[in-house]
């Protein structure tokens, strides 16, 4: 349905007349009628009734009115959707509670001005498709990961590295320690049902245990953070990983245990990842924000994997994103 006719037929319906309907749509008697006849001619109905004085609206004019203004507005919020002087920034993160929330919420405190749309999508793959398309303007994400590399009009800088904490419940083997090496973890149980194959969190983790002998297993189905909090607190054997910037919250009987992980301390690194020809105004306003608040390179003592982009480089063409 042609919406010039719509909008059209809605002036001259409020006007009661196609000539006053012309002089505020500045076209002519002529063209407003031509409107009017193709827009019956789609609906298959008499929507005005001619008179010397005027045009009145026939009873099917009048049941199809609201209808066509509901379509003006629908029109004009999905043309503000994409307009981006006035829609908010849509940014991708993994998890609400995890790293890539926490920088959000500082950006937030920091330029409570400006709107913010928090989406969360599954992997970098389906974000890198959303960057791309503009249904989202940056996301939070781990790049470099061995697959393809990035198409030419997507950059990403790297702006956080999470240092990784060892979760366990009260009767764990290593609950009392005051840290940890990873060599110490060699034969525990680390349990991560959340990793997903293919995923850039879990080439991740391939990476950790081919790097150190660990066993991380990813069996069960993955019924969220409060179940798996839950079994860690009851297991003895089973321990988690878990992002030192990740907010967690368990009942007080849990006695759960976060453990600094050292020896290397391996760091998850986040980077941000946007569409070089983004016209969002609020999207530089990120960038410079994330910049600010970086602590430079990665910390002696750390590690992460080979694939892994420096933290100075900004979305080189070459990077890999995917399995």
């Amino acid at each position: 349905m042609d919406l010039d006719t719509v909008r059209t037929f809605v002036v001259a319906a409020d006007a009661g007349q196609f000539q006053e309907a012309a002089a505020e749509l500045a076209v002519t008697q002529q063209a407003v009628s031509k409107r009017i006849a193709s827009l019956e001619r789609h609906l298959g109905v008499r929507l005005f009734t001619r008179t010397p004085r005027g045009a009145g609206l026939t009873i099917d004019g009048q049941a199809f009115l609201p209808h066509a203004r509901e379509l003006l507005r629908v029109a004009e919020r999905a043309a503000a959707s994409v307009h981006t002087a006035r829609r908010p920034l849509r940014v991708d993160i993994i998890a609400s509670r995890g790293a890539a929330s926490g920088l959000l919420r500082g950006f937030h405190r920091a330029y409570p001005e400006i709107e913010l749309d928090v989406v969360m999508l599954f992997d970098i793959e389906t974000a890198v498709a959303a960057i791309r398309s503009g249904a989202v303007d940056a996301s939070f994400r781990a790049v470099g990961a061995p697959g393809r590399p990035l198409p030419e009009d997507i950059a990403s800088v790297r702006v956080l590295d999470e240092p990784l904490q060892l979760l366990t419940g009260p009767a764990h083997a290593l609950a009392g320690a005051r840290a940890v090496t990873l060599a110490e973890l060699v034969g525990h149980r680390i349990w991560m049902p959340g990793i997903v194959p293919g995923t850039e969190w879990a080439a991740y983790y391939d990476d950790l245990v081919a790097e150190f002998g660990l066993t991380i297993e990813a069996t069960g189905p993955n019924f969220g953070s409060d179940a798996l909090l839950d079994t860690i607190a009851d297991t003895p054997a089973l321990a988690t990983f878990m992002g030192g910037h990740t907010r967690l919250v368990w009942p007080a009987g849990h006695g759960l245990r976060r453990i600094p992980v050292t020896g290397p301390t391996p760091v998850y690194p986040h980077s941000l990842v946007w569409r070089r020809d983004d016209p969002h105004p609020a999207l530089a306003t990120l960038r410079a924000h994330l910049a600010a608040m970086a602590d430079g390179h990665h910390a002696a003592g750390t590690w992460v994997p080979e694939w892994t982009p420096d933290r100075t480089a900004e979305g080189p063409r070459d990077r890999v994103w995917s399995r």
